[in-house]
């Protein structure tokens, strides 16, 4: 099972975009708000685990 950590890094509309934190990338990822925790919030930090997002503090 593998963890990866991202941050919001803008919300647009239906989706947001997410930089993985984890390791050294400028890479963005677009995900559906849908499958993200329905409070997050542009600088939110996620962990991704087990095909589910999960707010971290």
């Amino acid at each position: 099972m593998e963890t990866w950590f991202y941050e919001v890094v803008n919300i647009e509309g239906d989706y947001a975009n997410l930089k993985r934190m984890d390791i050294e990338s400028d890479d963005l990822k677009l995900v559906a708000r849908a499958l993200l925790p329905a409070e997050i919030m542009e600088g939110s930090k996620l962990k991704y685990e087990m095909m589910q997002y999960e707010i971290v503090e």
